[in-house]
């Protein structure tokens, strides 16, 4: 192994993904996932889908997931910052309801596993961000589900910077609270 280092959070399953970055006068390379290296560390999950989306800065994505078909994401950022959120919607968890959020950057490199039973958005803190994710199941756009980013029952304690405006998309403006949402039976 040693490619990379995993540390799991204070809600299990989540885990923060460190990969080792090689650098010299020419730049950089890093292996950002080697089914290998992530056996050998426990994490057995396959991944189906990739997506990457670019936003600008104060953007707010989420809090999403889906019910039927969960997935679980491997997430990084190419270019820029972004607050990276995850909330617990396993029903019968311990930690049902909390949520725990990791700032991820082009500069570290760090990686957040987020799985099956989760919900997940993010706040761009860059002037603009590129935002890649690795799926274990593929999008269903019936199957779309999501919290209020801001519902107090929850409490994420979003990095909103002064002077920074929220752009929230309108879907995103209409989720409802903790109380009124799906949980996951996994």
């Amino acid at each position: 192994m040693g490619k990379i280092e995993v540390m799991p959070c204070e809600i299990k399953g989540l885990y923060i993904i460190k990969p080792k970055v090689f650098k010299d006068e020419r730049g950089y390379f890093v292996e950002t996932y080697n089914q290998n290296d992530f056996l050998e560390a426990g994490l057995d999950m396959a991944f189906v889908q990739d997506n990457q989306s670019m936003s600008v800065r104060g953007v707010l994505r989420g809090l999403h997931y889906q019910k039927e078909h969960p997935q679980g994401k491997l997430v990084r950022v190419l270019r820029g910052e972004v607050y990276d959120v995850a909330v617990d919607l396993r029903g019968g968890s311990e930690t049902f309801g909390k949520w725990h959020g990791e700032k991820l950057s082009a500069e570290n490199k760090k990686q957040f596993y987020i799985p099956e039973g989760f919900a997940h958005g993010f706040l761009v803190l860059s002037d603009e961000a590129e935002f890649a994710y690795k799926c274990t199941d593929f999008y269903r756009p019936g199957d779309e589900g999501g919290l209020a980013w801001n519902d107090p029952e929850i409490g994420v304690e979003w990095p909103i910077e002064e002077g920074m405006e929220l752009i929230i998309s309108e879907k995103d403006k209409k989720w409802g609270g903790l109380k009124d949402t799906f949980r996951f039976q996994l």
